[in-house]
């Protein structure tokens, strides 16, 4: 069964820092991880499409970020629970967003940061304040 469970999102002042995680079912985590496949997490604004932030090639490690988002965002795995991280630092009001992760993702490169995932999270509200 594929399930992709966000958490740790919240609101915080600009500056701050916050980490989202994203808890896969053993099938979903180990399915794209050995299938070499990317996990992604987006974002989606009010009003806004939703956008790549950052992604993981599984079972290689490569990531990728957003030019928005390079140097304040780390992207990170934990195969041994099967969760996926975004750390998220010196956070901007225009971070304010939905994120959502997501797996089952194209086979690595700049694609990794583009919409073609089979499976997504219910996602979690981030907002940031000045």
């Amino acid at each position: 069964q594929v399930q992709l469970v966000e958490s740790g999102g919240g609101s915080v002042q600009a500056g701050g820092s916050l980490r989202l995680s994203c808890a896969a079912s053993a099938y979903t985590y180990s399915s794209n991880y050995n299938n070499y496949k990317c996990l992604g997490w987006f974002r989606q604004a009010p009003g806004k499409e939703r956008e790549g932030v950052a992604a993981i090639f599984s079972g290689i490690g490569r990531t990728y970020y957003a030019d928005s988002v390079k140097g304040r965002f780390t992207i990170s795995q934990d195969n041994a629970k099967n969760t996926v991280y975004l750390q998220m630092n010196s956070l901007k009001p225009e971070d304010t967003a939905i994120y959502y992760c997501a797996s089952d993702g194209p086979y690595g490169g700049s694609r990794c940061l583009g919409p073609d995932y089979n499976y997504w999270g219910q996602g979690t509200q981030v907002t940031v304040s000045s």
